[in-house]
């Protein structure tokens, strides 16, 4: 057997690497439910790539629902336990566009005082949040291609070996990070 995966490990600390090359070094995480295997590993690079740069996860890892409703409450809770961080990297989009929303309704400018990560590249969040989110593509398309290709060579008796194929996805730079991003 043959599995074709995203490298959410590799996604989580290519984030982190970029928070912190725009000076960012009060980072929480924001993301979804803990039992996620996706989640776990995105956990697992953060705290790896944090530690690599020195630096500590400010509060606990925030778990929760792939909702924006529960990811605007955790930003509040966020806000209010660290009003000194100044990244948030989240689990997906739709949690990250949800927590722009409640960033600047609080007061505070994205990404001047916050700067907000994304994952997924998931347009109708991505592109259509102001600022546009800053997050990883998980370059699907490729991931499927690989995938169809080694079932069509084991279909045609080719060896393609087994385990598990991980995937690296691509960071895309937008304005959550970066106000001189469109």
């Amino acid at each position: 057997d043959v599995v074709h995966l995203v490298d959410d490990f590799a996604g989580a600390v290519a984030i982190i690497n970029h928070l912190v090359e725009v000076g960012r070094a009060r980072i929480t995480h924001i993301t979804g439910p803990e039992y996620s295997p996706a989640v776990q590993q995105r956990v697992l690079g953060v705290g790896h790539a944090l530690d690599e740069h020195g630096l500590q996860l400010v509060g606990d890892v925030r778990y929760g629902r792939w909702s924006q409703r529960w990811a605007r409450q955790a930003t509040r809770e966020v806000l209010a336990d660290a009003p000194d961080l100044d990244a948030i990297a989240c689990g997906s989009d739709q949690i990250a566009a949800a927590v722009v929303e409640t960033v600047i309704a609080s007061g505070r400018k994205v990404p001047d005082d916050v700067a907000i990560t994304g994952y997924d590249n998931w347009p109708v969040f991505a592109e259509e949040t102001d600022p546009p989110l800053t997050t990883l593509d998980m370059n699907l398309e490729k991931l499927g291609a690989a995938a169809v290709n080694d079932l069509f060579a084991m279909i045609n008796g080719t060896r393609v070996g087994g385990g598990t194929r991980h995937h690296e996805g691509t960071l895309v730079v937008r304005g959550s990070t970066d106000r001189h991003v469109s």
